[in-house]
């Protein structure tokens, strides 16, 4: 009988399958030895220099990286970033409604690094070993000495459905565009691709993302549809009581220039989103919609979750456990956070995220550098905000915080606003925005 070579392949497996099965029953199977695996350390080797570690490659990451090369130049700065480069929050209303190019605010991590002397690393933190001072990323682990995290806000969704179905989909289908990247380009395809009809945008509670982008978002897509001759009405359903910040200047700009475009809705808080009906219930309504972006409550960056360094806060859960004047985390030494991801009520905004860092670098310039105690120094919150586009004008705010010992939280000190859109002075105000965006990139950049 003749075999072929796919039968002779078979009887050797069930040989070779017999024979292992019969050693076996002779002998005990044991358990491989359990195997350590090593450290991966990166190719940063160690040296007398103290290392400072910055996680977060945003406004507060960019700028106390820098700072920190300027305070303290002997220390080795590593700015640690999952992104390949840096795309702005701030002015990103006007590239949503095609007014300038992404290139105003797309930026080179690299540059920024070779310009300021520090070195940018691209990688994810998954963990941490604070007894050892090693950070765990997805491209290796890297000793440090001294550790800064500004990972930002995520979406807390948990306060309109606790089902992961709804939220992948509003996460996914109608993004709130409140963190820079993908979501933005989706909104943008949205808004410039837009028929008619109703769209939706939402305002959170608690302490979100730049107070009053919500409000000049609903005006510049407002005024894009106008400009287009589109059938559509914006719809701001906002979870306050009112505009949260430069009122007199959103509420005159939505009623003399977009009164057929626009429709502010107060007291607005969610109770249901039907995605399939195009339906939002809110407890006095419900509103129907062609399109949406959701906006939801924030929450500390998910990092300070993951390595234990988070609580909830009077404005938002799983804020940074950290000490308000000093910025380090709680229970740990040589560990700060800095930026949107700070638990005090500060302004989550660009300018505030800058000038906080910076204070935050001197603090921990301090430590290498073994000076006098630093000065607790308060943030500076300047915010320009577009109410039109043609043509451009603008209103401003600028504030300083100070800490209001009664109550026990720190509270705006002496604002000034500036809520006068019409005429010369708003078309004033509008060009200081790009102003003022041209020289915090180059002040973070170069």
């Amino acid at each position: 009988m003749k075999i072929s070579r796919r039968d002779a392949l078979k009887i050797s497996a069930a040989t070779v399958a017999a024979t292992a099965l019969s050693a076996c029953t002779k002998e005990e199977i044991k358990p491989p030895k359990k195997v350590q695996l090593p450290t991966s350390f990166l190719p940063f080797p160690k040296t007398a220099s103290p290392r400072v570690v910055v996680v977060g490659g945003g406004w507060s990451g960019l700028s106390l990286a820098k700072q920190l090369k300027i305070e303290a130049p002997q220390a080795e700065v590593i700015l640690v970033e999952q992104r390949f480069e840096f795309v702005s929050c701030p002015m990103s209303n006007l590239w949503l409604v095609d007014k300038i190019d992404l290139e105003f605010l797309t930026h080179d991590y690299l540059q920024g690094a070779r310009e300021n002397n520090y070195t940018y690393f691209q990688a994810s933190v998954y963990g941490i070993d604070k007894e050892a001072k090693i950070l765990k990323t997805t491209n290796g682990d890297i000793e440090y000495d001294y550790l800064a995290l500004a990972p930002g806000i995520d979406y807390d969704y948990s306060f309109w459905t606790d089902d992961k179905v709804l939220e992948n989909r509003l996460r996914n289908e109608y993004p709130a565009a409140f963190k820079p990247g993908s979501e933005h380009m989706t909104l943008r395809e949205k808004i410039l691709n837009f028929k008619g009809g109703n769209f939706i945008f939402t305002v959170p509670g608690g302490n979100y993302r730049c107070l009053p982008a919500p409000y000049e978002r609903a005006c510049m897509v407002a005024d894009y549809f106008k400009s287009k001759g589109i059938k559509a009405k914006v719809i701001l359903l906002d979870e306050n009581n009112d505009i949260t910040i430069k009122e007199h200047g959103f509420h005159t700009a939505m009623k003399e220039l977009y009164s057929d475009y626009l429709e502010y809705v107060p007291n607005a808080k969610i109770e249901e989103i039907d995605l399939d009906k195009k339906v939002v219930t809110t407890e006095f309504d419900e509103f129907s919609f062609e399109d949406a972006s959701f906006y939801p409550h924030v929450r500390g960056g998910k990092l300070l979750e993951m390595l234990g360094f988070a609580k909830d806060t009077i404005y938002n859960k799983m804020e940074a456990n950290i000490d308000p004047f000093t910025y380090e985390v709680i229970g740990e030494e040589n560990i700060f956070v800095s930026g949107d991801a700070r638990p005090m009520g500060f302004s989550k905004s660009g300018n505030t995220s800058n000038t906080e860092a910076k204070y935050v670098a001197r603090l921990i310039a301090g430590k290498i550098n073994k000076g006098p105690k630093i000065q607790w120094e308060t943030p500076v919150t300047v915010c320009i905000s577009l109410v039109s586009i043609k043509p451009e004008r603008g209103i401003f705010i600028h504030s300083e915080y100070a800490y209001n010992k009664k109550v026990g939280q720190f509270e705006f000190a002496t604002p000034v606003t500036d809520e006068i859109w019409k005429g010369e002075h708003g078309e004033k105000n509008a060009a200081g925005a790009y102003d003022w965006a041209k020289a915090m990139y180059t002040d973070m950049f170069n």
